[in-house]
């Protein structure tokens, strides 16, 4: 008997959070030569779905009207998700279909309706990077991983933004039927088995962005401009006009980190800056970013973003004009 995927698509969804999933779940059913898999999509309300980009989708039933019986539920995420409220007939349906599943879970910010139904609360998730500090303090009994692409807890399976939905389900074709089909299924779609690092290396959350008064932000400003000077507690102090102890407080109570964490991420996104910028060296841009050595350089830099310096850099690194030229 088919495995029945329903995915809850919201007014205004991403187009690729739903069509993701699906057609990873329909590429296995052509490599095992059978519908192993049976898909659909579920909505608020009858009629055509407007998704983000525009595009229409035709949901092929209400949530509510019926209570089929589905192996593996998954709500899409929408740029609005965290404002937007279910009716209560299909919140209930949420929750309900959600506790007779097999698996339950969510794409993206979808994470934020599936929170609404009480179903998460002390499981581990993930989410989109983005939105990772808003659930936490909309649903604090929940812990966010906001570096994983997926994370499994149980029965519920989260997946962070957009085209980590294409991971969460691959990994789900895994768990059905092995790794073999899951491989065959990778390469048809081209994709990557096991995407290397998390969401950090894609993360442009700003956590050096200049905060506090403004005589901590003019400090936090001359460390971005400069990342190779000294930045010690007492040289920043010093500029700043204040004893190193008044200093470190007050920067830790107002920008919520100790004045070494700060340069430390400061450091390693002008790394990020530099490998993006076309820089190949390694060596060359922890000297440019006030690392002393090499080793120092690449465990803090996979610290911050998941991924060494030498695997950033190959993602990242602009593509020169003969290979756009296709020479």
């Amino acid at each position: 008997m088919a495995k029945k995927i329903s995915i809850l698509a919201l007014p205004g969804v991403q187009l690729l959070d739903v069509s993701g999933p699906l057609d990873v779940f329909a590429q296995a059913n052509i490599e095992t030569g059978s519908t192993f898999y049976e898909l659909e999509i579920v909505a608020c309300k009858r009629g055509p779905l407007t998704s983000s980009s525009g595009v229409r989708l035709l949901p092929d039933r209400v949530a509510g009207e019926s209570d089929d019986r589905v192996d593996t539920l998954l709500v899409a995420g929408a740029p609005h998700a965290a404002e937007y409220s279910l009716s209560a007939p299909a919140l209930a349906w949420l929750r309900r279909t959600s506790v007779r599943a097999r698996r339950y879970g969510s794409v993206c910010t979808g994470a934020f309706v599936l929170a609404a139904t009480g179903l998460l609360k002390g499981k581990r998730i993930t989410t989109h990077w983005a939105a990772a500090d808003r659930f936490r303090s909309a649903y604090p009994s929940v812990t966010v991983n906001d570096d994983a692409l997926y994370v499994r807890d149980g029965k519920l399976r989260t997946a962070a933004g957009v085209t980590a939905g294409l991971d969460l389900s691959l990994s789900l074709v895994e768990e059905d039927l092995g790794r073999d089909v899951a491989m065959e299924v990778a390469s048809q779609l081209v994709m990557f088995f096991k995407r290397p690092g998390g969401q950090m290396q894609f993360s442009r959350k700003g956590e050096t962005r200049p905060a506090g008064r403004s005589v901590l932000q003019e400090v936090q400003r001359w460390v971005v401009a400069h990342p190779a000077l000294d930045h010690g507690v007492s040289e920043l102090a010093e500029r700043a006009g204040l004893s190193p102890r008044h200093f470190a407080r007050l920067f830790h109570a107002e920008v919520g980190v100790t004045p070494a964490a700060w340069v430390e991420a400061a450091r390693v996104d002008a790394a990020r800056a530099l490998f993006e910028a076309g820089y190949s060296a390694p060596k060359q841009v922890a000297a440019k970013c006030g690392f002393h050595s090499v080793d120092t350089f690449r465990r803090v830099f996979a610290k911050h973003v998941g991924v060494t310096p030498a695997e950033y850099r190959k993602r990242y690194m602009p593509v020169a004009e003969h290979q756009i030229a296709g020479a």
